[in-house]
């Protein structure tokens, strides 16, 4: 399997546009100066259309990147979804499609 680089997540998100999924898994929280852990699921993930903000979001509500090669991608697949696992300092996502 070929590495995942920040250009394989845009290409997948542009490539499944409009069928995309999100869980949350954790997320930064300044009142406790930390990343906790999110109790989400997958959801249809939202277009995030804030034009100061989609350098970080990729145009994806819940999605966050930090950029200078501090996320951390790998593959993610079960039964019946198929996408990427994002990590970095900000916290945790997977971004999938249904099989």
């Amino acid at each position: 399997m070929k590495k995942i680089t920040l250009s394989t997540v845009k290409s997948f998100i542009n490539k499944n546009s409009g069928q995309l999924l999100i869980n949350v898994r954790s997320s930064f929280d300044g009142m406790q100066d930390c990343v906790a852990s999110v109790n989400g699921g997958f959801t249809i993930a939202k277009s995030d259309d804030r034009e100061w903000n989609k350098r970080n979001t990729l145009g994806i509500i819940g999605a966050w990147f930090v950029g200078s090669s501090r996320d951390y991608f790998s593959a993610y697949e079960t039964d019946t979804l198929k996408g990427i696992e994002v990590s970095n300092s900000c916290g945790s996502f997977i971004i999938a499609v249904n099989k």
